[in-house]
């Protein structure tokens, strides 16, 4: 009795300590994203230009549950995960350091390539060393922690800035990373994690697949139109009052809470909506609803509709990546990779590309664009019913 205590404090002690790696991770990747406005004033930067401090780091996640795989197999888990966060903790105090726009952009593009390492090892190793009865609950936790790891790396980073200057986050940040490398030190050595190695025939095969095709175009948009706003909404309220701070710029993020919500009462959520299908339209519903909030120009109003833009975004992406299992058989793992690419190149291009309509035409314009692009999502989930036959 006393052994099988010990194991799951073991398996508790190692899951919370993957937990803040998570935590940190997470942080370090939306860090930048409400202080946007910070780096172009202080390099001179125009808006374009202050976007690619987050899509940059975003854009090698949509190639990584693809490709990292393969290293992952040849090196063990532990070398690659610490090493991974030692070089993290180094560019962050570099990023920390540094003059120049060209610089802290190559820090953060450096950055961007070795995130997906820690990402995909620290769901691999929660899945590896969690019993088989317990690995859906040791997952939610991990999605848990990269919500409350988006909040905390916008919110902490505007306070910070507007007390101390943008530099000491990322300085703090880098403590975090050897903090983490230290703190995981005493991982299994041996352990080499299996990940899902998908070759091109297989890739092919799950696309020509009607419904899987239709439900990654739909998760596409829906990120695309997410990443979009939650990137451009800094420029925005700065242009609308040059004198709020970058707390209340930060502040505006709790919105992704809902997230965390939505995780937990998926279930229930789906079953108040009767089916997946429904859930999912209901979702971009009010996604769409809370976009239109944004028009009103009002920080207050724009507070609000953060909560009700992320309710529908987040209720619509719960219920799609559990879906995805249920439209395949074979090659799951695949399937799951594929969908992650699919959500991540949608917010890597949507954290960039609609800021082409924003800077020459203006925010409501932007707006517009954005309901296109989540009419879109929709287009495809109707899509995503006609080919399952599903009528729930």
């Amino acid at each position: 009795m006393s052994l099988h205590s010990d194991q799951r404090n073991g398996r508790e002690r190692l899951l919370f300590k993957l937990s803040i790696t998570t935590v940190v991770t997470i942080c370090s990747l939306y860090a930048a994203q409400p202080i946007q406005p910070v780096f172009q004033q202080e390099f001179g930067l125009s808006s374009l230009q202050a976007l690619l401090f987050t899509t940059l780091m975003m854009l090698p996640l949509g190639c990584a549950p693809l490709f990292y795989g393969y290293l992952l197999e040849l090196i063990p888990a532990r070398r690659i995960l610490r090493g991974a966060l030692l070089i993290l903790g180094i560019l962050e105090l570099l990023f920390s350091l540094a003059n120049g726009y060209v610089l802290l952009l190559s820090i953060r593009a450096l950055q961007g390539l070795v995130l997906p390492a820690v990402l995909i090892s620290l769901m691999s190793y929660i899945s590896y060393t969690t019993p088989r009865h317990a690995v859906q609950q040791a997952v939610a936790v991990y999605v848990g922690m990269t919500i409350i790891g988006g909040i905390l790396g916008r919110i902490l980073s505007g306070i910070c800035t507007e007390l101390f200057g943008w530099r000491l986050f990322f300085f703090l940040l880098a403590l975090l990373f050897f903090w983490c490398w230290h703190l995981l030190g005493a991982l299994d050595r041996r352990i080499r994690l299996s990940v899902a190695r998908p070759d091109l025939r297989e890739i092919a095969a799950l696309l020509h697949r009607g419904p899987l095709l239709w439900l990654y175009g739909a998760i596409f948009f829906i990120f695309f139109a997410g990443a979009a706003l939650l990137n451009l909404i800094p420029l925005e309220l700065m242009r609308i009052n040059p004198q709020l701070s970058e707390t209340a710029v930060g502040l505006l993020y709790l919105g992704n809470s809902m997230g965390i919500f939505v995780a937990l009462g998926n279930a229930r959520i789906q079953r108040f909506c009767k089916g997946e299908i429904t859930t999912v339209v209901t979702g971009l519903v009010v996604f769409m609803l809370g976009t239109v909030g944004f028009l009103a120009g009002h920080y207050l109003v724009m507070f609000v509709a953060m909560f009700v833009f992320c309710l529908g975004m987040f209720a619509a992406h719960a219920t799609l990546s559990g879906y995805v299992s249920r439209l395949v058989e074979d090659h799951k793992p695949v399937a799951n990779g594929l969908y992650m690419s699919f959500y991540y190149f949608g917010g890597a291009v949507g954290s960039f590309v609609p800021g082409l309509i924003y800077v020459p035409f203006g925010w409501r314009w932007f707006i517009l664009a954005l309901l296109v692009i989540e009419l879109c999502a929709l287009l495809c989930i109707v899509g995503l019913r006609s080919a399952t036959g599903h009528v729930g």
